[in-house]
């Protein structure tokens, strides 16, 4: 079944694999009240020689730090615009309509957005999420899914002068101009530099701000470091996760939100949902649909009830021939929020998994 409403989408500041986000991860499993599908996306480290060791280490913290979960865990190879690990292969790309929980984290913000924008992979993601998949993204992601982005590599590393860069403009689905900074709090240059701000410190960030032309609608949203900003654009609310803060800017206003506080997306600006396909593909959005009914299709026809649901059938079958009713309709509500239903026919009672 397709959600009705779209997922939450989760940008983190740092620390993805940390211990502190445990605790980030479990909320949103728990609210996911379905079998945990991950899929993760090496996109943002795909120019590095170790790629797919970076999104291992995801998927590993996942299934051992979340176990309880039993994640199924998919690490999908799609690192670059062309070739056969291209973010246009469908063949790749298609993996991810199974999954309820996509992931993409460290690596180069601007290598990410020359290598998603306008692909396959972008869109099939943001469709995902508009069906109820939940998004999460962690330093470089997040910094990408910004209208304009930080180059951090080519400033901090290399030097070059200070600039912005197009990013993938994700909310702009939604109505909002927004920029993320991710590592807002950083301090690893301790009292000899100022590493604030995603390593370029307050001063140099506020020459960049400087440089942005004049657009009112826009905020600045600053994620500190191992800190979850949670976006429900289902619910139109916002909480902040983890052990920091998350800063909103405008011009010369700032507001605070600390770690377990909620807010109202509008916030964030004049939020509204995306219109069904809008600004998808409308050949891609059908395909997208299809699939993903496709994908909850064969996980349904392949699934085996446990031993609890059996036990539960065999009890309502008993309360059946004992012709007690209330106890029968009371046993299969149980089965079924088990995510089993039973049909009763004139063959006897079968037992199917639940749509």
């Amino acid at each position: 079944m397709i959600s009705g409403q779209p997922g939450a989408i989760v940008l983190l500041g740092s620390g993805e694999t940390a211990p502190n986000a445990q605790k980030i991860y479990h909320r949103l499993f728990t609210q996911l009240q379905d079998d945990v599908r991950v899929a993760i996306l090496e996109t943002p480290a795909g120019f590095e020689p170790n790629s797919e060791y970076v999104a291992e280490q995801i998927a590993g913290y996942l299934r051992k730090r979340l176990q309880n979960f039993r994640p199924h865990v998919t690490v999908v190879p799609a690192r670059r615009r062309d070739g056969t690990l291209s973010t246009d292969n469908p063949a790749l790309v298609d993996v991810l309509y199974d999954a309820n929980f996509l992931v993409m984290g460290p690596g180069s913000p601007t290598y990410t957005v020359r290598h998603l924008q306008e692909t396959r992979a972008w869109h099939v993601l943001r469709a995902m999420n508009r069906l109820g998949t939940t998004l999460f993204f962690a330093s470089a992601a997040t910094l990408a899914m910004s209208r304009r982005t930080l180059p951090i590599y080519e400033i901090y590393k290399v030097g070059e002068e200070l600039h912005w860069k197009a990013g993938l403009d994700l909310f702009a689905d939604f109505g909002l101009s927004l920029i993320f900074v991710s590592h807002w709090n950083n301090n690893d240059g301790g009292d000899v530099l100022d590493t604030s701000r995603c390593y370029l410190g307050q001063e140099r960030f506020g020459r960049l701000l400087a440089m942005l032309p004049e657009e009112p609608a826009r905020r600045i949203v600053g994620i500190d470091e191992n800190t979850a900003l949670v976006i429900e654009p289902g619910t139109a609310r916002c909480t902040v996760q983890g052990v920091g803060s998350v800063t909103v800017c405008q011009g010369e206003w700032q507001e605070i939100f600390t770690a377990g506080t909620s807010f109202p997306l509008e916030v964030l600006g004049a939020f509204r949902l995306p219109e069904g396909a809008d600004g998808i593909p409308s050949d891609l959005w059908q395909a997208i649909v299809d699939g993903v009914a496709a994908s909850r299709r064969r996980r349904l026809s392949s699934r085996v009830p446990d031993a609890e649901v059996l036990a539960l059938v065999e009890q309502r079958g008993e309360a059946r021939q004992r012709r007690n009713w209330v106890e029968s309709d009371r046993l299969r509500e149980e089965i079924r929020a088990l995510g089993w239903q039973v049909q009763d026919t004139a063959d006897g009672s079968h037992l199917e998994a639940a749509e």
